[in-house]
């Protein structure tokens, strides 16, 4: 049997070297991951935060996830730091969220996004500011708009008429007037796989820029007693590697903002102040050619949390040996 590379050749699949698997990219783990030495307890098992995965698996059994705090944190706060303050970064719950979760993102200062009644208890639940809240979702039922309302969640994300007539009907109910943006389509082919693209025209997210529904649903809101409109929200996809797209999708939506400008005057400033450019970075995988870094923008930037949730977070699963992982733990 040829030897090619560091592998053999199996019915044309090379299979790796196992030492490979001694190998923990610094890019894909979390930063506390290391592989314990020959005079340590379980040698070459590998731990994170201290704690050995072998030992959780049999404590715990698997699957099992498991989140360095530490490499959690710093996390949020290297995004704070490029995006100009913790306030201008929101977790997308919809990565990973528990009540620790929750409470790590408010103690560093970051804000929520959540896109189920389900996710927005589970951040109260944590006492989780609801005011510091974003709530996200294309099919919101009048009952969790309704709780929402009641929470005090800061700014509901419109998606449809429908919702849009909806929220305006709860919102009179409880007397209040309820801070909202516009979730518009950009039409930004993002270099990403077309299953998780949600900015261009063909899929059901958001009002379209092209067509005029944009402009015509924020003029609505604007006309509504029972509304704010604060901002302007786009989402571009997920597993995001480079920034043309949100280039792209900035300039559009800035095309939206002077067109209301146009209408309503300088005066929309008073209320109008968030432009939310949305989308989600890829995980990073080997080799360390592939990372890339988020460009420092001027605006508020949501749901960035798929990158650096999955560098923080190990899963371990008990299965049968396979080339992307030893037998007892696979990182994902």
């Amino acid at each position: 049997m040829p030897i090619l590379g560091n592998g053999f050749e199996l019915g044309g699949y090379t299979r790796p070297d196992a030492t490979q698997f001694n190998e923990l990219p610094a890019h894909v783990w979390p930063a506390t991951a290391r592989r314990r030495g020959a005079d340590e307890p379980r040698p070459g098992s590998v731990e994170v935060g201290g704690v050995s995965l072998a030992e959780i698996a049999e404590e715990f059994g698997t699957p099992v996830f498991v989140v360095d705090e530490l490499d959690f944190r710093s996390r949020c706060r290297s995004m704070a730091e490029a995006f100009r303050g913790a306030a201008n970064v929101h977790y997308a719950s919809k990565a990973f969220l528990s009540k620790a979760i929750a409470r790590w993102v408010r103690e560093e200062g970051l804000h929520l996004d959540v896109a189920s009644g389900n996710e927005m208890a589970i951040a109260l639940a944590a006492d989780f500011p609801a005011a510091d809240m974003t709530f996200h979702g294309n099919n919101k039922s009048r009952s969790e708009l309704r709780d929402a309302v009641a929470a005090g969640v800061g700014r509901i994300v419109l998606d449809s008429r429908s919702e849009l007539r909806r929220l305006s009907e709860v919102a009179a109910e409880a007397g209040v007037v309820q801070d909202v943006l516009v979730r518009v389509k950009p039409g930004v082919e993002a270099h990403t796989h077309e299953f998780i693209a949600t900015a261009h025209e063909d899929q059901k997210f958001g009002f379209s820029i092209a067509s005029g529904s944009a402009l015509a649903a924020a003029d609505a809101v604007e006309a509504d007693p029972n509304l704010r409109l604060v901002g302007l929200h786009c989402h571009i996809g997920s597993q995001i590697v480079d920034a043309d797209g949100f280039i792209l999708a900035a300039e559009r939506v800035f095309g939206v903002v002077e067109a209301l400008v146009a209408r309503h005057g300088t005066e929309i400033s008073e209320h109008f102040h968030i432009l939310d450019l949305g989308a989600a970075s890829a995980s990073p995988t080997p080799p360390a050619s592939s990372r890339w870094t988020w460009p420092r923008l001027p605006t508020r930037y949501s749901a960035p949390s798929r990158s650096w949730r999955s560098a923080s977070e190990s899963r371990l699963r008990t299965s049968r040996w396979s080339p992307a992982a030893p037998s007892w733990a696979r990182r994902w």
